[in-house]
């Protein structure tokens, strides 16, 4: 297998606040991508043992007693954590250094409010599947970040999946109900498949063994397949046949789709309460 080439929009310096299990993950998809170890500090004030090895083993920084503004700040903890943490946070913040949140609910404005010198910021909204390198994320940039900032950032997010750039920030709500909580609503189509084929006659356990495998073999093939999914759902669709009889139900004007438009609504709402 060959080694994957170096990103080269990946910044010079940076620093994670917050190794929890996404920014954890994430940190090991940017030192896959060619982050400079030497020039990387983990700040957290409880690092699980994976952190405690992969910094020892790699050469990062972790926890120094006086760390110095970097090129790119990674805010990856709580948000009820910001307030108080805001004024330790702020003496990382160097007059050229980009600030990067993946805190769910903290705005642009927040953080400028909370952070001194921040100006450049940009505020991205990754999903759980982002902790596997195979994420989807919305992100947004304030007007100050430059043309080399917004391409770091975005080699940063890269790492970990597909990232889509918000023209703004109005956007991100969306992108929450959309992607952030999306994998949960698969999470939950695989949990009534298995109980509709329990209720159709299988065995409990081997409902869940396929429900799961065909949601994750139908996921696959949409990654390997450049068709829009409205094609590979009429290429397994013969007229007439038994899946047609199913689509009957579900595309019926009160079946999935209008369940999904009004889920994906309410979550929206919710999104904008908690910004708020």
């Amino acid at each position: 297998m060959s080694t994957p080439r170096p990103d080269k929009a990946m910044p010079a310096s940076l620093t994670l606040v917050g190794a929890g299990r996404m920014g954890g993950a994430m940190l090991a998809g940017w030192l896959e991508a060619g982050l400079d170890p030497g020039r990387t500090t983990v700040i957290d004030p409880a690092p699980a043992p994976g952190i405690v090895e992969l910094c020892a083993a790699r050469g990062l920084r972790l926890n120094p007693p006086e760390p110095e503004p970097a090129d790119v700040l990674v805010l990856a903890i709580k948000p009820q954590g910001l307030d108080a943490a805001s004024d330790a946070l702020g003496r990382l913040v160097g007059t050229d250094t980009l600030v990067l949140s993946i805190m769910a609910g903290k705005t642009i404005a927040d953080l400028k409010a909370r952070l001194g010198q921040a100006r450049a910021v940009v505020r991205a909204m990754p999903n759980l599947p982002a902790s596997i390198g195979r994420g989807a994320t919305g992100a947004v940039a304030s007007p100050e970040v430059s043309q080399g900032q917004r391409a770091g950032a975005d080699a940063l997010l890269r790492a970990s999946g597909l990232v889509a750039w918000l023209e703004s920030e109005a956007e991100i709500d969306a992108v929450t109900a959309l992607s952030g909580s999306g994998p949960a609503y698969v999470f939950l189509l695989v949990e009534v498949m298995a109980e509709a084929g329990v209720a159709a006659g299988l065995a409990p356990e081997v409902a869940a063994r396929l429900a799961r495998a065909t949601v994750a073999g139908a996921g696959a093939l949409l990654d390997a397949n450049p068709d829009e999914a409205a094609q590979l759902r009429r290429n397994v669709t013969s007229p007439g046949g038994t899946t047609a009889a199913a689509l009957d139900v579900l595309m019926r004007e009160d079946g999935l789709g209008a369940l999904m438009r009004e889920a994906v609504a309410a979550a929206r709402r919710r999104a904008a309460e908690l910004s708020g």
